[in-house]
């Protein structure tokens, strides 16, 4: 018992530490999975094992290849091509979030933001309007459907990894329709929320093209990460590390070909620097500190605190996942709330006696969106209003939640009711 207070004291004391100082997220978690192994929590030996390398190479290595596909000046020309088609700005800013959403189920969050945003703030110079919400609805939407597919975001990785979920099955699961059709179900209904939002955008764009795509490589190797994902999907004795070795592989293969065309060694450091190395240190540290808690008996006592809670009833359980993982994400960051709830919703399920994708996928779902509420709630919308800032445009929590919250109800209530009917 004196193990399981003190694993619960340091890992309470380390989620504090990450709220108030996030830019030293990863030395707090590192440090707080070093004093696990000195005080005998988790063994020493055991450290390393507890850590995800696949998790992280696949992190490691689509960051790579997303930075190529940036420098490339692919997407810059897809969203001009995409603003062709739509009649006025309402519809121009429903079109850039469905393209943004549809971009981030394959690409990390921030990078689909960093893609995106210019061509919003482009779009509202031309018709001389507030750009504002135009980047929050752009961010909101990233968020939403980085839940819809194993390489969308870090959180699905995790879950992926924790599940033994290959690319395919975010799409079609153990003969049932998958977390994929929840999110887009969600994302579906929050375009006649964006529609109601920008009523009064009826003024006609006219968007300038002129984006020359340098080189069309690095848009191949995102498909064919996305392909062989989907390969291995149909392997289930693969190893372990087979997802981490196929995006480092043709992530590398990306440095190389780059390198050689540019002739120069800037192109690999570029990329290089792309990667967020501090991200994957948090994650980590945060796999021996989740690691420790199990073994100290933690995970179990919260999962029984959780039944106890819900007076053993599913549909009371289910609803108070859902609902305390969208109130927690939108002011912490989902990625170590999800690392740690993972195993708590499991270890809940098996204590109901049901399979955990129910809680699993409805842990996510939460996690992902709640992060839509605040302007803090989610890596995404730091960036989206951090390019406004740097334009010279001050963003209120005011204005934000405007477009944050009926996106975040909807989206939410929508993709939990359709995991419920599937997965129940």
């Amino acid at each position: 018992m004196n193990q399981m207070v003190l694993a619960l004291a340091l890992f309470a004391v380390m989620y504090v530490l990450l709220l108030v100082f996030s830019e030293k997220r990863w030395i707090i978690a590192l440090v707080t999975a070093g004093l696990f192994v000195a005080l005998g929590i988790l063994p020493a030996g055991g450290a390393l094992k507890a850590v995800n390398w696949n998790v992280l190479m696949m992190l490691g290595g689509t960051m790579a290849t997303v930075e190529l596909f940036i420098q490339s000046r692919m997407p810059s020309r897809m969203a001009e091509g995409l603003l062709r088609i739509v009649p006025n700005v309402q519809w121009a800013v429903v079109a850039l979030s469905v393209f943004s959403g549809l971009i981030s189920a394959f690409v990390d969050n921030v990078a689909t933001v960093l893609m995106v945003a210019p061509v919003g703030l482009a779009v509202a110079r031309q018709i001389k309007t507030n750009p504002i919400p135009v980047i929050i609805a752009i961010a909101v939407s990233s968020n939403l459907q980085g839940a819809a597919t194993l390489v969308g975001d870090t959180t699905s990785i995790l879950l992926g990894s924790y599940a033994g979920m290959g690319f395919n099955d975010f799409f079609w699961f153990h003969g049932r329709p998958g977390i994929m059709f929840a999110v887009e179900a969600g994302a579906l209904m929050t375009v006649p929320v964006l529609l109601w939002l920008f009523r009064r955008e009826r003024a006609r764009i006219r968007p300038a093209g002129g984006t020359v795509v340098t080189d069309y490589v690095p848009t191949v190797l995102m498909l064919g990460t996305i392909a062989l994902l989907i390969v291995a999907s149909q392997f289930p004795q693969k190893p372990e590390l087979t997802n981490g070795y196929i995006c480092c592989g043709l992530a590398l293969a990306g440095i190389v070909y780059e390198t050689l065309r540019s002739r120069a060694g800037g192109a690999a450091l570029s990329v290089a620097r792309s990667i967020d190395f501090k991200t994957l240190l948090l994650l980590s540290g945060l796999f021996m500190v989740i690691e420790g808690l199990t073994q100290a008996g933690v995970i179990d006592a919260i999962a029984a605190l959780f039944v106890k809670l819900g007076g053993g009833s599913v549909p009371l359980m289910y609803v108070m996942i859902v609902g305390v993982s969208v109130l927690l994400s939108a002011f912490i960051d989902n990625i170590p709330y999800v690392a740690t709830m993972l195993p708590v919703v499991t270890s809940i399920a098996l204590m109901l006696g049901i399979e955990p994708y129910l809680f699993d996928f409805g842990l996510l779902i939460g996690a992902t969106l709640g992060g839509n509420i605040t302007p803090i709630g989610a890596s995404a919308n730091i960036a989206g209003i951090g390019i406004l800032q740097k334009e010279g445009y001050k963003v209120g929590t005011k204005d934000f939640v405007r477009i944050g919250i009926p996106f975040t109800l909807i989206a939410a209530s929508v993709g939990a009711a359709v995991i419920w009917i599937l997965w129940a």
